[in-house]
């Protein structure tokens, strides 16, 4: 991935789809390529459906002004989970101030798992989208998204699916899940910072309006002396929905990213979550004072354990763990509100990727059991 940044910048740096000189017609094949490799990896139907972004919270927000400003209205409902990352929660909060739509929340279980009669029993006539996160980001709970799909879909509503924490670490089909939009970071899977995807169903993005204005995500812009008046198309899609220059080397690493993950093979990559996830659980429960939080059976979740030492914050553990070159995330992960619902103040989370072992979980294993003894 780091080669192929590289490579564009010492080879191929010029922007993309603005000149015909040989630097920006390799820049865009480069960047178009990318899309179809996308495309192909969550099995989109059309190149079209890809919009890059800076990530999946500039990909939630471009739904909620393009598509929730103009088709939200007081009366309208949204069903929200109590287990979302605050990107897919605030977005919704700020829009419903603004348009006096309601938001509905559905309720967690106390082991981190989705309530799913209570989603599916908020679902009304009003309701005009469900959110869900496709993986928590907390506790690694797996949701059926497809499930409250069909359910959004029999009441005439749209689904939203936050894929930051699935994408990267298990197949995902956008057509066998069938949802409207999903959202994903290329960071969480091995591509630099500042590229996402937005994922939408091509007869739902035509009829979108551009979500920033600027270069690029316009056809033409006229102006008429005699009126005194501009006169503006949009550009085709995806493009209307990247205005100016784009990520164009974030784009080509999240392609070299996919292809680095496609020859691992994205079920490989869940096995080996599930197996160091298994292992780490077993290990932490030979650590005194250590409360681990989430479902204990692990085909409900993914590579992701948040837990607390009994008479430390998160931030100390985090702290301490790191003296010793681990690293863990402290806080609330930008999930307040299923904290709440654990009833914790904050929590430190250890995560896995394709590059974990055991034998670092053993080292971790060992430096809990110093910290929560001493």
């Amino acid at each position: 991935m780091l080669d192929a940044v590289r490579g564009f910048y010492e080879n191929h740096n010029a922007n993309v789809h603005r000149a015909v000189h040989t630097l920006s017609q390799e820049a865009t094949a480069l960047y178009e390529n990318a899309r179809e490799k996308i495309k192909k990896f969550i099995n989109a139907q059309d190149s079209a459906e890809i919009v890059f972004v800076r990530g999946t919270t500039e990909a939630i927000n471009l739904v909620a002004y393009s598509w929730g400003l103009r088709n939200l209205k007081s009366g309208d409902e949204v069903l929200v989970s109590l287990m979302e990352h605050h990107s897919n929660i605030v977005p919704w909060e700020i829009l419903s101030k603004i348009n006096g739509f309601r938001i509905q929340y559905a309720k967690v279980n106390s082991d981190g798992t989705l309530n799913y009669e209570d989603y599916e029993s908020k679902f009304t006539s009003k309701t005009r989208l469900a959110c869900l996160g496709h993986v928590s980001n907390v506790s690694g709970v797996i949701n059926d998204v497809k499930r409250i799909g069909k359910v959004a879909h029999e009441h005439g509503a749209l689904m939203l699916v936050d894929a930051a924490q699935s994408v990267p670490h298990m197949p995902v089909d956008v057509k066998y899940l069938d949802v409207d939009f999903l959202a994903f970071s290329g960071h969480k899977m091995l591509a630099p910072t500042g590229i996402g995807v937005l994922y939408g169903q091509k007869e739902l993005l035509e009829q979108l309006a551009p979500f920033q204005g600027g270069g690029e995500m316009i056809r033409e812009v006229s102006f008429s002396q005699e009126q005194n008046r501009s006169s503006i198309s949009w550009n085709e899609l995806p493009w209307k929905f990247e205005a100016g220059t784009p990520n164009i080397c974030g784009a080509i690493g999240l392609m070299e990213a996919v292809n680095y993950l496609e020859r691992l093979g994205m079920a490989e990559v869940l096995q080996h979550e599930k197996a160091l996830t298994e292992y780490a659980l077993k290990r932490m429960q030979e650590c005194s004072n250590v409360m681990v939080y989430g479902p204990s059976d692990l085909q409900l979740k993914c590579g992701i354990v948040p837990f607390n030492v009994d008479g430390l914050s998160s931030h100390d553990v985090a702290l301490l763990c790191d003296n010793y070159g681990i690293m863990l995330r402290s806080g609330f992960h930008c999930a307040q509100p299923l904290h709440q619902i654990f009833k914790l103040q904050s929590s430190a989370r250890a995560s896995f990727y394709v590059y974990n072992t055991t034998e670092e979980i053993d080292r971790f294993v060992d430096v809990l059991k110093e910290i929560a003894n001493a």
